[in-house]
């Protein structure tokens, strides 16, 4: 799981990453939190779990990432990339 924190609400974040997750064939989802932070889960294969960490860092243009915290956490076996 990751928290993304820096100007990611209001700026397309969540719709940005899951096409970069679905192009990736990534399963899990993207969430607002209150506290203005996205919360990523992302499941697949380790290569594109990577990739799209990398893309996390940045995340689209019209974002502004300050941070990224990744924590592990068990699979939630999800089938499908969603946006919460």
């Amino acid at each position: 799981m990751c928290l993304v924190e820096g100007c990611v609400q209001g700026v397309g974040f969540r719709y940005y990453t899951q096409q970069e997750a679905l192009k990736r064939g990534l399963s899990g989802y993207a969430k607002n939190l209150v506290d203005g932070r996205v919360e990523v889960l992302i499941e697949g294969e380790l290569s594109a779990i990577s990739a799209m960490l990398v893309w996390l860092e940045t995340g689209p243009r019209t974002a502004t990432v300050e941070s990224l915290k990744i924590d592990q956490v068990p699979c939630a076996n999800v089938s499908e990339f969603r946006t919460l």
